[in-house]
């Protein structure tokens, strides 16, 4: 069997004119495959970026609330312990003043110095009364005021121990 050149020819151009455009097409189809997926890679990053964005303002904004909210029960805390503390401090003062008129009356120095250890010792426990009772408050204002913070310190530990 014999195959003449001319045959031969006819098969290599064929067969070189068909494969640049099979080539081609599967490459065309692989590029456009390739970026597809790569176009729906970077939609997916792009929607996990959005998310993420989305709960850390919503978290801050959580963290802003709560510290207003702890603000604002310390200014009132802080409110009310100085008008209790000013309170305390004119008893105080009023009593001083009873005790310096009583004192002014008095004609012995037996009646002057109970009059006195009387009016000291009442003073000594007051002022033991009223600081304990000023340290409960305070330490009462402290937790009150902590608390919304403590409990975004709880949600942090919570969202972002969490596995993503």
């Amino acid at each position: 069997m014999t195959i003449s050149k001319s045959k031969i020819g006819e098969a290599g151009v064929e067969g070189v004119a068909s494969a640049p455009a099979a080539s081609v097409g599967e490459g065309v189809a692989k590029v456009t495959a390739g970026f597809e997926a790569t176009q729906a890679r970077f939609t997916l990053g792009l929607e996990k970026a959005m998310k993420t964005a989305e709960e850390l303002v919503a978290f801050n904004q959580g963290n802003a609330e709560a510290l207003l909210k702890s603000s604002q029960i310390l200014a009132t805390g802080v409110q009310d312990l100085s008008r209790h503390f000013a309170a305390s401090a004119q008893a105080s003062l009023d009593e001083g003043f009873s005790a310096f008129k009583a004192l002014t009356g008095i004609r012995s120095l037996k009646d002057a110095f109970e009059l006195q250890s009387s009016f000291t010792r009442a003073a000594v426990e007051k002022s033991l009364a009223e600081s304990g009772k000023l340290t409960d408050a305070s330490l009462k204002l402290t937790e009150q005021a902590l608390a919304p913070l403590a409990a975004r310190v709880t949600v942090a530990v919570e969202r972002f121990a969490k596995p993503a």
